[in-house]
Formats: C-alpha cells, structure tokens, sequence
C-alpha cells in the first residue's frame, strides 16, 4: 500500500530506497528530492551532481549511487502482504504534529488505522519495572483520556507501556504503538497479543522497514516519535535514567508539555517522576490534567455533579472502594463517618482507603479526614 494517491509506486519505491542509504535523513532527502525533482531521478543522478549538493560528500554520493529501487518495492511488497502502509511527510495521513519536531521522521510505516495519527493524542510512559501503584496509575489515566476522545500513545514496551495501551483498548478507545522495530518481528515477545488487538483496533507505527529487529539506537528515535506525535507527554514511573525520562527530555526538546505522577519518595521507580515534579512539571493527579493540557472539554467534568474537577472513579473498583469514592465526592469525611456510612467493617475500611491512598484515589488529611485526591 503506497501513500498519497497520484504518487506512482516506483516514486514511493525510489523514496524508500533512498531512504534506506545509511546517513540519508529527512534533511537529506528534501534536499535530493528538490535538486533532482523526484526520488526515481535522484537515484538515477550523476555521482559528480550529488556530491555538489550542500552537505552531501563523496562517499554518500557512492552509496546513493549504489541504492536501487528494487529495495523500496521489496518493501512495498512487504507492506501490501501485512496489510500495512507507508507514509510520508506530503501524505495527508501523515501526522502534523511529526512535522514539526527536530529531527522529523523522513517517513513512517503504519499498520492500523492511520485516521488515528490525526487525533488529539497523550503520550503515556514508565517503567517496564513498575509497581502496583504505578500500575494502577497507568490504567487509571489511560482509561480516563480514552474515555474522553484522545488517543493514548506509548512505546509498547514491557511494563507500564503496555499497561497504558491495553487500558484504552479496554475502555472502547483507541492507542497508538511507536515500535523499535520493524513490523513482522514481536518485541517483547510476550506482547503477541497485545500487538494483534493494537492492529485490529489502534495502531503500530514505526521508522524501520519490516522484519528489522531492535537494537540499542532504535529506542531514543522511537521516543522522540512518541512525545512528537503527543500533544503532552505523561510519565507515570521513571527510574533516574530511564527511557520514560528520554521521552521527557524529547518533549521538551520539542517544546511540548510534561506531566509526571508523584509517587512515595521510597520508591526508585518514582524518582525521576518526583524529580520532574520538582523542576516544575505538572502533577498529573487524574485524567482531567491531562486533559486540560490539551485544552479538551472534560477538564472541569465533575465539579457539576458534586465531585473535584477532572475526576471520574476508575472502572475497576471493588463494591466498598466505589461506596467510599461516592461518599468522599462531594467533600472529605472523617474516618469514622466513612465507616459508618459504608456498612462494613472498620478493618474493610481502612483497608480499602489504604488502597485508594496508594492509587492516588483519595488522600489522608490531618485528624483522619479523608478526601479525594
């Protein structure tokens, strides 16, 4: 499946060649385009001719000279068995947001459903070494941004990656997977299913040409296509070093906000998290931050029915959390108003609110009065 329509297929093949010549970025590849007009004539160009063009030495005009479209249509081939396409930056799918970071994408393969590149989006990241909290967390937001229309975005990694893709899916909304590899290679394996439903019902987009494996330099590309296609990045858990925060520092780099969950400061997984907060970034304390971020209704959804901005309770609360969250949404209650009014025991109690504490659900007040977070 080629890309815009009116663009031949041996084009989009010469593209993909060129493309694939070491050192032969987006930049590069505008500049051969314009000087030669199309991909297919640049292929063809004269070795003196590219080596004149402006950053271009005599070894790269070697290796273009020595590209051949028969590799970009091995590809295209490829693409059409898996059912995928190829994108690229005058392609009306291609997403705006990429255009306009550093060091754009010279083009994208996509498997799913490319309308979702357009959408507003969220980027959702953490560690793949994440804990319950973290893990509840990242259910919590991603279920309450997909709820509301935007697209979660994530790395399909192991963790809290997959955790934040498969709580949209679950939700009736929608996700989009940035790969470190090319299609037709599962990585982590044990995401088999999940990369199935994300084809199915989201979508996978990578750089890399099917059947490329990961390695080391894939991953901080891959971030920076994640905090590129997200209007505002999120990161739920971060160890000091970790690729959640590269994703940050992308999005910084790209001039797009970052918001990170706070978490005990006992926790290494919480760390960087904390340490984000403490150089100014938002808190993200429930779906409706993230939501405001991205100037969306539903931000202040909840001061109207009696409850702080932003919140809805998550989907999967037990029968007593839900009956505590009913009663703490119009105003904090002491400890002793919410085991009277829940029915249960004082032991069920705590428990529960100790749950919802550690969920970021609710939050301890002096003198054993608690409200919602």
């Amino acid at each position: 499946m080629a890309g815009a329509a009116g663009r031949s297929r041996d084009e989009v093949a010469a593209y993909l060649a060129l493309a694939q010549v070491p050192g032969i970025g987006a930049a590069r590849l505008r500049t051969l385009v314009a000087a030669f007009e199309t991909a297919a004539a640049a292929l063809r160009a004269p070795h003196g001719a590219l080596a004149a063009l402006p950053g271009f030495s005599r070894a790269a005009a070697t290796a273009i000279r020595a590209g051949s479209p028969q590799a970009g249509h091995e590809i295209l081939d490829q693409l059409d068995r898996l059912g995928a396409a190829v994108l690229l930056p005058e392609d009306a799918a291609f997403p705006p947001l990429l255009s306009e970071v550093p060091d754009p994408p010279a083009l994208l393969f996509a498997w799913g459903d490319t309308a979702l590149l357009a959408r507003p989006s969220a980027g959702i990241v953490g560690s793949r070494d994440h804990s319950p909290y973290g893990a509840a967390a990242a259910r919590l937001l991603a279920t309450g941004v997909a709820g509301a229309g935007v697209v979660v975005v994530s790395g399909m990694a192991r963790g809290i990656d997959a955790i934040a893709h498969a709580a949209a899916l679950d939700s009736g909304g929608a996700s989009v997977g940035i790969l470190g590899n090319g299609f037709g290679v599962i990585y982590p394996a044990v995401n088999r299913a999940l990369y199935e439903r994300m084809v199915a019902h989201g979508c996978l987009v990578t750089e890399l040409p099917p059947g490329e494996r990961p390695h080391a330099g894939a991953f901080p590309r891959r971030n920076r296509l994640i905090s590129g296609l997200a209007g505002v990045t999120v990161v739920i858990e971060a160890a000091p070093g970790s690729g959640a925060l590269i994703t940050a520092d992308c999005a910084l780099d790209q001039g797009r906000a970052v918001l990170a969950v706070p978490g005990p400061i006992t926790s290494p997984t919480s760390l960087g998290c904390n340490k984000l907060i403490q150089q100014g970034a938002k808190p993200a304390l429930a779906p409706g931050d993230i939501l405001e971020e991205l100037g969306l209704p539903g931000a202040a959804q909840g001061a109207a029915e009696g409850g702080p901005p932003g919140r809805t309770p998550p989907p999967d609360l037990s029968a007593l959390q839900r009956s505590l969250w009913e009663t703490l949404r119009s105003e904090p209650r002491h400890v002793d108003v919410l085991v009277a009014t829940a029915g249960a025991e004082t032991s069920a109690v705590l428990t529960a609110l100790t749950e919802l504490e550690m969920r970021g659900v609710v939050q301890q007040r002096p003198g054993m009065v608690f409200g919602l977070a």
